[in-house]
């Protein structure tokens, strides 16, 4: 087991298999040391979570939708390093949607919840850039989306 899976598993964690893309792209790109990730859904699970922040979400609900994101980020770079989620060198940015209401205004709170468990569970491989944006409708009616961008070796 890698190190970062060995903090994982101290957190309560244990990454799923790499989600298959839902439409015609792949889950992720490299380029050189870069890896770029598609964007990943909220789900628990087989379950999707959906809900819309402002509306029928709130924050907590909406940040833990986002955590589920950056866990799915995770096991797609996990997949991308042919199983050594070591070969990791550090989360470079993120960047959230949140399906939220007009006047829904704390997107980065809920993005929280992605930054602040790659945070914890990366260390400062887990500080990053990122956007934390709007959107008026997402996929399936998922609460979040997050794609990434990560250095690897």
């Amino acid at each position: 087991m890698s190190q970062f899976e060995t903090t994982l598993a101290t957190m309560g964690v244990t990454l799923p298999d790499a989600p298959a893309p839902a439409a015609n792209y792949v889950p992720y790109v490299r380029a050189g040391d870069m890896l770029y990730v598609s964007g990943q859904v909220a789900k628990d699970g087989d379950t999707l979570l959906v809900g819309k922040l402002g509306d029928d979400m709130d924050v907590a609900a909406g940040a833990a939708a986002a955590k589920a994101c950056a866990i799915a980020l995770l096991a797609q770079v996990k997949a991308a390093c042919g199983g050594d989620l070591d070969r990791l060198v550090r989360v470079v940015k993120l960047t959230g949607f949140v399906n939220s209401t007009p006047d829904f205004t704390q997107q980065p709170q809920v993005i929280n919840g992605a930054s602040d468990f790659l945070g914890e569970a990366l260390g400062e491989a887990g500080k990053h850039a990122r956007a934390a944006v709007s959107a008026a409708s997402l996929p399936f009616g998922v609460a979040v989306e997050i794609d990434g961008v990560f250095q690897i070796r």
